[in-house]
């Protein structure tokens, strides 16, 4: 056989797998909102994904690099090793040349992401809460989700249309609340706002005090 037939096979073995581990995280996820992770066995994820239970064990070893996955690909929105400050989304924001058009393009991103991991938030407290190995498997440090926040204000700050005296740490803190899940949840989940009202509401909340405003105060004045 030739070269050709033979990456040919081997290219489609691999989307194979990649196609059969996406259907089983997919319904791991599924399961694993509706039941909760204790009340989920591997079983039932396998014969909602259509697999049998021993392909669950080959592609993942057990029940706890799963439940990982699916957090990680909720986040990522793929199964890519690309962190959230490599990503396109990230870097196009940061690389606006306006503080406003960075934090529209910024919110429109990490609303992406917030759609996909909010709603599992609740799922992933009580998981850690019930099994302590289950928090093990993520590096202990400073908050993800500041470190990424943090590299934004980075970006932000410098930009001329910023608002004067703001600095990175504040921007990050403002970043960081406003664009949190739970923050998320209470609009989209408990008040019903639809995932675009909530974006336009986060791009004017962090506009009012990220940019420049004639008279406005330095952040943190009174």
């Amino acid at each position: 056989m030739d070269k050709t037939g033979t990456a040919g096979k081997r290219d489609g073995r691999a989307e194979r797998s990649r196609r059969t581990r996406e259907r089983i995280t997919r319904a791991a996820r599924e399961l694993f909102v509706e039941r909760g992770y204790g009340a989920t066995s591997l079983r039932e994820v396998a014969d909602r994904a259509g697999v049998a239970v021993q392909t669950v064990y080959f592609v993942f070893g057990n029940k706890r690099a799963l439940f990982k996955d699916v957090v990680d690909t909720s986040i990522a929105g793929d199964a890519e090793p690309v962190a959230t400050m490599d990503r396109p989304w990230f870097r196009e924001a940061c690389a606006a040349e306006t503080a406003a058009g960075q934090l529209r393009l910024h919110a429109r991103g990490t609303g992406a992401v917030l759609a996909r991991f909010a709603p599992i938030m609740p799922m992933v407290a009580a998981a850690a809460a019930t099994d302590p190995e289950i928090a093990a498997q993520w590096p202990k440090g400073p908050d993800p989700r500041l470190t990424v926040q943090r590299a934004a204000a980075e970006a932000l700050v410098g930009k001329p249309d910023a608002r004067p005296g703001l600095t990175v740490e504040a921007a990050a803190d403002v970043l960081f609340g406003l664009l949190s899940p739970e923050l998320y949840l209470l609009f989209v989940r408990d008040r019903g706002w639809s995932p675009e009202r909530w974006e336009e509401w986060a791009v004017d909340a962090l506009t009012a005090q990220l940019v420049a405003r004639p008279g406005a105060p330095l952040l943190g004045e009174r």
